[in-house]
Parts: C-alpha cells; sequence; structure tokens
C-alpha cells in the first residue's frame, strides 16, 4: 500500500526547518518563525500543539528529543538556531530553556544526540561540531573548509560530520580518524542504518550509502535537485527529501514508494516507530503520511 496523507499540522508561520519523532505519538518541529512546537498525537489521523518553545533570537533551524538518562530522566528537547546557541528544553517544564550551550560562532544547523542521551553534538556554519557532555563542551571538532551541515552519533561512541565542503568525516575522542569523499556538492544529512552502515544526502541530488571502514556500497539517484534531509523507517527503508517537493523511500537500492508534497522544499523528515513519516516544509506546515488506512485522513481534510 502507497503513503497518503494522514495529518497536516498548522501552526508554524515560516519554513519548517527541522523535525525529530518520539515514538508514534510525539513531534517537535523548529521554524524560521523563531519558535519550536511539540505536537501530540489526539486522533489515529490528528496531532494538537502541545506547547510552543519561545526564546531563540532568530530563525531555529535544528532538533534532536535527547532520549532519557541518569540525569535527565524525562529526556530532554534540544534546539539550535541563527542566534548561535544551543537550547536545553525538560519536557516537564516547556516554558524557558533548562540549559542554554554556548561557544558556535555562527548558525547551529545540526544536532544529534546519543541514545543512551549522555552526548549531544552540533554542528555549525561555523565549520565546526561540539561535543556537548553534561552540558560542558567536551571536544571541538574542527578539519571542515565550510559549513558542517549535518552530525550523527553512531552506536559506537564515533561521531560523523558531513559539511558543505562536500566531505564525511569520522571522530573518535575528538580527533579525525576517516573521510569519506565522493559527493560532488554540499552534504545535507547522515543516517545510521540498521545493518550498521550509514547514508548521506547532497544537493549533488544522491543518496549514497557507505560502510564505516570506508567503501560507497551505493549511490541512490531519483531525486531532481538537492536532497535535504534523511532518516530510516524501522522497516530499514531509507527515507529523503527535497528540493524537488517529493519523499522517496528506498529499499535494496531502489526507490520503492514516492510521495508528491504540495510545498517546494521539503526541510526535513522524520520516521515514526509506527511506520509513518512525517515531514516539514517550506510552507510552514508539518505533514504525516500513513500506509494505515486506519491513520489516513478524512475526505474533508484531504479538501483542505
Amino acid at each position: 500500500m502507497s503513503f497518503k496523507l494522514s495529518a497536516t499540522l498548522t501552526g508554524h508561520s515560516s519554513d519548517v526547518r527541522g523535525l525529530s519523532a518520539q515514538g508514534s505519538d510525539v513531534l517537535v518541529s523548529v521554524s524560521r518563525d523563531k519558535t519550536a512546537r511539540v505536537w501530540r498525537r489526539v486522533a489515529p489521523n490528528d496531532f494538537a500543539e502541545d506547547a510552543i518553545l519561545l526564546g531563540h533570537e532568530g530563525f531555529v533551524n535544528s532538533v534532536a528529543i535527547i532520549p532519557p538518562s541518569s540525569s535527565s530522566p524525562s529526556g530532554l528537547i534540544a534546539t539550535g538556531g541563527s542566534d548561535k546557541n544551543v537550547f536545553l528544553w525538560d519536557p516537564a517544564n516547556l516554558a524557558q530553556p533548562f540549559d542554554t550551550l554556548r561557544g558556535h560562532t555562527s548558525n547551529v544547523c545540526a544536532l544529534s544526540a546519543s541514545k543512551d542521551g549522555k552526548v549531544l553534538v552540533s554542528g555549525s556554519w561555523d565549520t565546526t561540531a561540539k561535543v556537548w557532555v553534561d552540558g560542558q563542551c567536551k571536544y571541538t571538532l574542527r578539519g571542515h573548509q565550510q559549513a558542517v551541515w549535518s552530525v550523527l552519533v553512531l552506536d559506537d561512541g564515533s561521531i560523523l560530520t558531513a559539511s558543505a565542503d562536500k566531505v564525511i568525516c569520522r571522530w573518535t575522542d575528538g580527533s579525525l580518524v576517516r573521510k569519506y569523499e565522493g559527493h560532488t556538492d554540499c552534504v545535507r544529512a547522515l543516517v545510521a542504518l540498521p545493518d550498521g552502515r550509514f547514508a548521506s544526502s547532497s544537493n549533488d541530488g544522491s543518496v549514497r550509502i557507505w560502510s564505516v571502514s570506508g567503501s560507497c556500497d551505493a549511490e541512490l539517484y531519483g531525486h531532481s535537485s538537492f536532497v535535504y534531509t534523511l532518516d530510516v523507517l524501522p522497516n530499514g527503508a531509507i527515507v529523503s527529501g527535497g528540493e524537488d517537493r517529493s519523499i522517496r523511500i528506498w529499499q535494496n537500492n531502489e526507490a520503492v514508494h514516492v510521495i508528491l508534497v504540495p510545498s517546494t522544499s521539503v526541510w526535513a523528515v522524520a520516521a515514526l516507530d509506527n511506520g509513518d513519516i512525517a515531514c516539514g516544509t517550506s510552507d510552514g506546515r508539518v505533514r504525516v503520511f500513513s500506509t494505515d488506512s486506519k491513520r489516513m485522513a478524512s475526505p474533508e481534510a484531504l479538501m483542505v
């Protein structure tokens, strides 16, 4: 069965630049309208705005949901933006940031947290990534020549960074250990795959699959423009979105589904645990798509 619209989440007044999912029923979106918003499922095919996070003084461009840890039993939400700051938010009190991580000198456009909730990595237009532990900067990763557009914490504790300089770097304990080269334009997104490999996407229109040891195992083509964002579904399929108004789902190195989105830029995608796909777009909306007929939008919603 193909993906069809499940819900449209309206509230942001400008581009939704980042999106993160928690389970099947919670989404956190960030926008150029200077806000982050928490959405909770209230029906099989509907979400309601649960909170608006205010505090950033510029575009909010990145978000990560940090899993619970001993120091933060409820987990945290991290947001980053053009004000150069990373805010940490306690889900139990979203009235103001729980903490502010300062140190970047330009837009914070990427965030990634470790599965144990102990490490947060931020990437910035200042060409660096920073590794944060307990609210303190443990390492500043220097080596890229241009903006760091994506960061990813791997299960082994190493960190991947992807840059406008077309290079992906892997870091261990703050030191550069490997470079992955092959993209011919800015590398925009990274995602870990269930088999231990990872995927990247680029302004060159491709999605590439890499072994951690360094080989490029596949190049996936289908998008007709920049590919801004990646995630992976529970079944291991890769989800990509970009400037061509589309989301593509890839299995066995082939595009098996294409979702056309009524907005020019698909800035962010997020896979839900139930297999649905959410996206944030340049029209300020978050849309959720599903293959489950029980979660599909009503005929009335489809007319809007």
